[in-house]
């Protein structure tokens, strides 16, 4: 059942429009990468999606019981966040706000939920360790948990392995797979990394020039795997 669907969706910011005719619709249970050049509107997109951005046309709709403050997001880092003076417990717990109504503390059941998250994550033993003395792995667990303690069902995740080495990519792969595959938990992930794209994601989106959204299967047949792969396979 469609957990989200966009219908000619155009996008853009301060009266600039970046992307437009966008129609998709991602399923419960699907993994979907989104992929393109820099500057395409990914993050846009991401970010309309949230309802941090209202679209500039077109439509964003809910389905199979998900609500807008049910969808767990993970951000790209900036440097002030990566510096940010919390416990780990407490970056965590922040990702209950959503259940927290006009409620000014985290009760015992949301308590409950972020130690399970911290868990699920391994990083129980960091919990009262400061987040800006962690490595960026340890730091992208913690923000992984605080976007599972929104939701049990759609996970939003913008270049979650950026600026991680090797090792530590592969564990975070996994970790989201295992979500994905495991969990039900259905993700949209931004990446550059289109082998990582074409191992783990059931759904691609490419959003340039031209647009395409399909399989798997149907993008490694398409015109446009040809020629993003070999300007990615530049760039890298």
């Amino acid at each position: 059942m469609a957990q989200l669907t966009c219908q000619n969706l155009t996008l853009g910011y301060d009266s600039r429009i970046v992307l437009s005719g966008l129609d998709f619709t991602v399923n419960s249970g699907d993994f979907l990468c989104i992929l393109g050049e820099n500057g395409s509107g990914k993050s846009t997109l991401m970010k309309t999606l949230l309802g941090l951005i209202s679209p500039v046309d077109g439509k964003v709709i809910t389905g199979d019981g998900l609500k807008a403050n049910e969808i767990g997001y993970l951000p790209q880092q900036t440097f002030v966040q990566k510096d940010f003076p919390a416990s780990v417990e407490e970056i965590v717990l922040s990702g209950c706000q959503g259940r927290c109504g006009l409620r000014p503390f985290y009760n015992k059941s949301e308590k409950i939920l972020a130690r399970k998250n911290m868990n699920r994550m391994n990083i129980t033993d960091l919990r009262k360790r400061c987040y800006r003395e962690l490595s960026g792995g340890q730091q992208q667990r913690v923000l992984l948990a605080r976007a599972l303690c929104a939701t049990q069902k759609l996970l939003l995740l913008d270049e979650p392995v950026s600026g991680l080495d090797p090792k530590v990519t592969m564990e975070m792969y996994t970790l989201i797979e295992n979500l994905n595959k495991k969990d039900g938990i259905t993700i949209i992930m931004i990446s550059h990394d289109i082998s990582a794209a074409l191992r783990y994601a059931s759904h691609i989106l490419y959003i340039g020039k031209d647009i395409f959204f399909g399989t798997k299967e149907e993008y490694l047949k398409s015109d446009i795997s040809d020629i993003f792969g070999s300007v990615a396979g530049g760039e890298q």
